[in-house]
């Protein structure tokens, strides 16, 4: 008996590339189904919102479970700066490879092709850059390009990072939201990138419309692709600066405003089109210790403009040793 994640079998591939980039992935052991779910043998008590139970799983010959663990001609005394974490979206892997090891690049990126089957491509990722939040990507291994398909819950996610915003690593978020829409609600995401949080949320629940806003041309284009091809009829893309936009539409049952580093510089916009009762669902990268104080801060400035407010709010990752993202779920309540 070993620990296994039961996921409904449409989450499978988006939960299993995540699992394995945070080293969770039990390759010992293989996937099983049962019914409509999959179990997926893991090295962790707890993964998301997904239940953890015991259970039988056939032993396989054991993968490398880390590709620093195959990773070749990286000397000793640096072996130690190989980064743990990467993302994975689609079929590709993006990783952050420090200065010392960039000689190194083409081994790193062969090797997580090794120990990852499902990855086609790796590369090099120096980070996020200008206002269109586009990744700085230089391919180090495998082949083709940096467009690919990213799934999760049952959604086909059109996107290239290299040219639009997208963020791999909210689907249990994007999955959370879709889940508290009630039939008819009109949504705004200010910040929508290639409209992810719009097309999960067309897919899993039935508002009346959906607008999905970005500064970047390329985003509207893969938006519209991911409505086409997932068939979500009520998702409208849209190019433009948000803060103006949304005086365009009607106003909202439900905001989404996922731009960590400054998304609370454009709350007062968002509660401007937010009907009374409705929600803003906002992401913030924040020290730790200042949390509580900004959050204060929040709910004195929305007062200040004629806004009251009520938040609740979780940690969802860890950014930095210490920072963190949290969520911030945001009821105008007046």
């Amino acid at each position: 008996m070993v620990n296994c994640l039961r996921v409904p079998k449409c989450d499978g591939e988006s939960v299993r590339s995540e699992l394995m980039a945070q080293g969770l992935l039990d390759l010992s052991h293989r996937i099983s189904s049962d019914g409509g779910d999959l179990l997926i043998p893991v090295l962790c008590d707890s993964f998301g919102d997904y239940p953890v139970e015991e259970a039988d799983a056939a032993e396989q010959g054991v993968r490398p479970k880390e590709y620093r663990e195959v990773v070749k001609d990286v000397p000793d005394g640096l072996r130690e700066l190989l980064p743990v974490s990467f993302d994975v979206v689609g079929d590709i892997a993006m990783i952050r490879i420090p200065d010392e090891l960039l000689p190194y690049s083409r081994q790193i990126g062969e090797a997580l092709i090794e120990v990852n089957r499902n990855i086609r491509a790796a590369f090099s990722d120096s980070g996020v850059k200008g206002e269109f939040r586009i990744r700085d990507l230089e391919k180090i291994a495998g082949e083709g390009g940096s467009e690919t398909v990213h799934k999760e819950f049952g959604v086909r996610l059109f996107t290239d990072p290299s040219k639009v915003y997208f963020n791999p690593r909210l689907s249990s978020e994007r999955s959370r939201i879709a889940g508290l829409v009630e039939d008819g609600e009109v949504i705004i995401d200010m910040f929508g990138g290639v409209a992810p949080f719009g097309t999960v949320i067309g897919k899993l629940a039935h508002p009346s419309a959906i607008y999905s806003i970005d500064l970047n041309p390329a985003a509207e284009e893969f938006a519209c692709r991911n409505a086409r091809k997932n068939r979500v009829k009520v998702l409208h893309p849209l190019t433009g600066d948000s803060s103006k936009v949304v005086y365009t539409l009607p106003e909202a049952d439900r905001i989404i405003m996922n731009l960590p580093q400054i998304a609370d510089r454009f709350l007062c916009y968002a509660m401007d089109r937010l009907k009374v009762g409705g929600t803003v669902h906002m992401y913030k990268i924040l020290e730790r210790s200042e949390f509580e104080g900004f959050e204060r801060g929040l709910v004195e400035d929305m007062a200040s403009r004629g806004f009251g407010i009520r938040i609740s709010s979780s940690e969802l990752k860890t950014y930095s040793p210490t920072m963190s993202v949290y969520s911030l779920d945001i009821q105008r309540v007046s």
